[in-house]
């Protein structure tokens, strides 16, 4: 409903602050109200979600698009609710986050309140390979190891993040992707090529 608002920090509380746009205050639950701290009393622009259910209505707000793309998908966890997902975004870097998930690690995800073993294996299965949209971006160095010593092409770039969409995992892309690099291709060549090497 509201992409963002644009207003004067008007209040913080530990839960959520209060924007104020056009003399009305909006109060905006966020990950961490005390990070902005520093802007009390000028003018922010705060990307927010309306999220409405059958017992609650509220806004959330976050600094980036990013950070509220990753809100909603954690939304999307069985078991996990706002509370639990602002939580997850408050108490950890979101790059660790999203490294947890890619890498299964249950022991740094069941670290977080409302997290225990049951949520966090729910969290692998349904966002793991899933995020790849979020991360170029906001998460310029994730999966970069091989990045750092070899020079990619944008095809062979965009060719992967074509294939994780279709829903290939990083691991299953890594098997077939020294053999591809090889190659000078275009986009559709590197996905042609790829999905006959992952159909085999």
């Amino acid at each position: 409903m509201f992409e963002y608002i644009k207003g004067k920090l008007d209040y913080i509380s530990p839960e959520y602050i209060v924007v104020d746009n056009g003399g009305v205050g909006y109060q905006i639950h966020t990950p961490n109200p005390f990070a902005f701290t520093k802007q009390m009393g000028f003018e922010i622009q705060i990307f927010t979600l309306h999220y409405v259910r059958e017992d609650v209505m509220a806004l959330y707000g976050f600094q980036s698009r990013e950070e509220k793309a990753l809100f909603i998908r954690l939304l999307n966890v069985t078991g996990i609710g706002p509370k639990g997902a602002l939580a997850i975004l408050a108490s950890g870097e979101p790059q660790q986050v999203v490294q947890a998930i890619e890498n299964e690690d249950e022991v740094f995800l069941v670290k977080f309140p409302g997290v225990g073993k049951k949520t966090a294996r729910q969290m692998i299965l349904d966002l793991k390979g899933k995020l790849q949209d979020i991360v170029p971006d906001f998460f310029p160095n994730l999966f970069s190891e091989e990045a750092v010593v070899e020079d990619v092409s944008s095809e062979f770039d965009e060719a992967v993040l074509a294939l994780k969409a279709l829903g290939y995992s990083e691991k299953e892309l890594k098997k077939i992707t020294p053999e591809l690099k090889k190659e000078k291709l275009t986009t559709d060549q590197y996905i042609k090529k790829a999905l006959q090497k992952l159909l085999r």
